[in-house]
This record gives structure tokens, sequence and C-alpha cells, in this order.
């Protein structure tokens, strides 16, 4: 790639790129003519698979793997976005784990272990595009529709989305005079396989009734919200949460 391509492309980071929301924001994002670094950290095969899918379409794509709490290993990985297109303006923290139970059931150290991927790694990833975004940047982060449904076995999760909020509202304030913009996308029950996975077809069925439009979201569907923020069309858009969730909540 040289440098004249290097300095037209807009580039961006996607933690969790090999998950189903966040392999469709790198769809979205090189659909869209950026170049995406697609982060993974236990999937190297999914990863791959979403950077070649992007590549054979004639996007710009590689994987990249990392801890998202490991302040050393996400400088890495922003150091590997630069080195390989020249830059970082975009950066989608869709990295995160969800473990449920009641509040009186919770394992703590499960607990710890949300709080590390979801709260410490989506801080040292928001502290890293911090200081390193381009001006005309975005970073979008991601919170959940459970902070307003009040779902029980949902307490740790939500959480450590409210959590997220809290850090997103408060950079986007922080930034003044970096044309850089900081949102949340807060998606709605979506049919990913870690949704899926443990609930019955009736169960289903039931969750995705409860929405207006009587359906669950797809990846899709989230990653159109997140193109839209990290796009042109979003640049008024700053210090937000996007309620993506068809009306749930």
């Amino acid at each position: 790639m040289t440098t004249v391509e290097q300095s037209a492309t807009r580039v961006a980071i996607v933690t969790g790129g090999s998950g189903g929301i966040g392999g469709a924001v790198a769809a979205a994002l090189a659909a869209r003519g950026m170049a995406v670094l697609v982060h993974y950290s236990g999937s190297p095969e999914r990863a791959g698979e979403v950077a070649d899918a992007i590549q054979k379409a004639g996007g710009l794509a590689v994987a990249a793997p990392g801890d998202v709490a490991d302040e050393a290993a996400m400088a890495a990985l922003f150091d590997v976005a630069e080195e390989r297109f020249g830059g970082v303006d975009v950066v989608v923290n869709t990295a995160g784990i969800m473990l449920l139970a009641p509040v009186a059931e919770m394992d703590l150290d499960a607990f710890d272990r949300m709080h590390r991927v979801n709260v410490r790694g989506t801080f040292v990833v928001s502290q890293l595009a911090a200081r390193r975004l381009r001006p005309g940047g975005a970073l979008i982060n991601f919170s959940t529709s459970v902070t307003r449904l009040q779902q029980p076995n949902y307490a740790a999760y939500a959480a450590t989305k409210g959590a997220v909020e809290a850090m997103t509202l408060i950079l986007a304030r922080e930034l003044r005079g970096r044309d850089v913009t900081v949102n949340a996308v807060a998606p709605g029950p979506t049919a990913t396989p870690l949704f899926l996975e443990g609930k019955s077809s009736e169960l289903v069925e039931r969750i995705a009734a409860a929405s207006p439009l009587e359906r669950l979201g797809t990846s899709e569907d989230i990653a159109s919200a997140v193109a839209f923020l990290a796009g042109p069309d979003g640049r008024w858009i700053n210090g937000q949460v996007l309620f993506a969730n068809g009306g749930i909540a």
C-alpha cells in the first residue's frame, strides 16, 4: 500500500471482530471504504475468515490478537493498524462477555472476569483511542438495552455496561477541541450465537415478540448503527447512547 493510499483511506479497529456483531461491524465499515483491523482474543480462525471475506470483496483488512484489558497488547494493536494502514480513525469496542446469574447467586470470580473484559477492556481501548485517533475520528463503545429493561439475572452484566456508558459520555466532553466523536451503541436482543445459546425456541420467540417490530435484531442491524456513527453522516452525534433495539425499550 502506498503512502497516498494510506492517507486517503480511513482506518478502523474493531475489537471483538471475530464475534457475530463484531464481524458484521468490520464488514460494514469495509463496505464503506475503510481499512479494518479485525481484533480477536480466542477465535483466530473466525477473525481470519472475517478478514479474508473483506479482502475477497475488494477491501483492506488484517486480523490481529490481543487481550483488551492489557494495555501493552492493545498499544501493540494500534501499532499494527498504524504500521499497516497509516493511522487510526475509527475504534469500535464490540469485545465483551456476558455471564448471567441472580445477584444472590453470582459467582464473584465470574463477576470479576466480566468487569475485567467489559469495563477495564473498554477503558484501556478508549484511553488509547483518546490518545491516538486522528482528527475527524470516532470511538464507538458498546452498552446494552438491558440497562433500561431491568431483567432478572442481568444485574452484573448491566452494571458493566452502565460503567461503559458513564466513561463514554464523560470522554466525549474530555475530547473537546479534538474533532473526535465518542458514542455508545446499546443493542437489544440480537440473534447472535452468544444470545441464542441455552435459550429454547419458545423463549426466543417470546423475546422477539416483545419488540414492536416483532423480531430479534440482526448483527447487520447493529452494524448499520455503528457505521452511521463512524461515517460522515454521524459527525454531529457526540456523547450519546444510541439504543438499537427495535423499540423494545
